[in-house]
């Protein structure tokens, strides 16, 4: 079976890509905290920590920079528009081990949809002048490094 060829990313958007990427490391954060048997309060706090510092800046730029290159009304925008919100609910209720199999569920699928159809829609319809126009523009935004968290609770050992 043949390996899927990898997507070719514009410059633009790669820092949105590695963006992604540190979101997928939170899905797969929660589903090891949660499998080593992690106290949901711990694992809340860095889920809140992630949240304001990376996930709330990120979906914040998309919104103002990326998604309106497709044009307000373009459905894959508003799909991603609503699925933040979604998201963003989800990190605010109360920690429980279903909110977190929903966080880890929906980011995940949220990040997919943005990375495999989003982002090539983007590539494929607009400009390179306008692509060009918000490059570096999201490395502006100065966050913490999400690893830089003294509580690594996905690298204890089981419980169970």
């Amino acid at each position: 079976m043949e390996k899927p060829t990898p997507i070719k990313r514009h410059e633009a958007l790669k820092p949105l890509s590695r963006d992604h990427h540190h979101g997928l490391l939170l899905c797969w954060k929660i589903r090891e905290g949660l499998k080593r048997g992690v106290s949901l309060e711990r694992i809340k706090k860095y889920t809140d920590f992630f949240f304001t510092s990376q996930l709330r800046p990120h979906f914040r730029f998309e919104e103002a920079e990326i998604f309106p290159l497709l044009g307000e009304d373009h459905p894959m925008a508003q799909r991603a528009i609503n699925e933040h919100s979604r998201l963003e609910s989800l990190f605010k209720e109360e920690a429980g081990e279903a909110g977190f199999h929903s966080i880890e569920k929906e980011l995940n699928r949220h990040i997919r949809f943005e990375e495999r159809e989003l982002f090539r829609e983007l590539q494929e319809t607009v400009s390179e002048e306008k692509l060009q126009n918000i490059t570096n523009k999201e490395e502006e935004i100065i966050t913490p490094d999400p690893d830089d968290w003294d509580d690594k609770f996905w690298q204890e050992t089981s419980k169970a």
